[in-house]
């Protein structure tokens, strides 16, 4: 239930705030980096706020795979990407309300006095649009599948040991997936993009998680180190066996 209610919070909180764009270099303090790429894209580290706290969603799902294996993975990547799919069903249709005359007027202008819509800003922040709602929950689920997929075979291999190679390396390979399926989906089958672009902004997303993920490795011992503790070694061997037992495709 604690793995289940981490998971499912950050990856939902990933999907609503993923609508703002935040510039990672100016946040720590330089300049954007201005990368060319292609020769044609100048691209600099600009990221969804989403993905800030989506790396607590790789670490999650490597923990529930390692004590419950490919079902239990499964099972909550399916339920989570139901109850997204219900965030945004009913934030479409708060969006549809009359907003209240008193709401309006009590904020009508911002701190410096300028003129401000709070129904129209709450409307622009909150509703996204069907390209990017289907591409990141099929890039949410293609991206589970694949890391459950990849982490089970990399424990075949490696047995109970190595959890950082098996973790570290089903989220490179499962996030490389989902960072130009869901751009490829929400920008260019729905949108304007071209495929040159596609790549481009996929490369700077994938760059960030790869760095996050190695850098996040020590948490997923320290979180392995504590569940130990909490079933006792008995349990926890257990319970490991049990999830690795299962070698059939997905």
């Amino acid at each position: 239930m604690i793995l289940g209610g981490i998971f499912l919070t950050n990856a939902i909180l990933a999907e609503i705030i993923g609508v703002k764009i935040f510039s990672a270099e100016k946040t720590l303090g330089f300049s954007p980096v201005n990368l060319n790429i292609f020769g044609e894209y100048l691209l600099d580290f600009n990221l969804t706020a989403g993905a800030v706290i989506w790396p607590v969603v790789f670490i999650t799902t490597d923990i529930i795979n390692e004590y419950f294996g490919k079902k239990g993975v499964k099972k909550i990547s399916f339920l989570t990407a139901g109850l997204i799919a219900y965030s945004f069903l009913v934030i479409g249709l708060v969006t549809m309300l009359t907003p209240a005359d008193f709401w309006l007027e009590v904020n009508a202008t911002d701190p410096e006095g300028n003129a401000f819509n709070i129904s129209y800003a709450f409307n622009t922040i909150f509703r996204q649009g069907l390209g990017i709602i289907v591409g990141s929950l099929t890039a949410f689920l293609l991206g589970q599948l694949i890391d459950v997929f990849v982490f089970q075979k990399l424990r075949a291999i490696t047995g109970a040991k190595m959890i950082w190679l098996r973790a570290t390396g089903s989220t490179l390979v499962s996030q490389f997936i989902d960072s130009f399926v869901v751009l490829g989906i929400a920008f260019y089958v729905f949108g304007n993009w071209d495929l040159s672009q596609v790549a481009a902004v996929g490369i700077i997303n994938y760059i960030y998680k790869f760095t996050v993920a190695v850098i996040l490795t020590p948490l997923l011992y320290l979180a392995h180190g504590l569940i130990d503790n909490f079933l006792g070694e008995e349990l926890s061997q257990e319970m490991m066996k049990e999830a690795s037992s299962d070698r059939s495709f997905l």
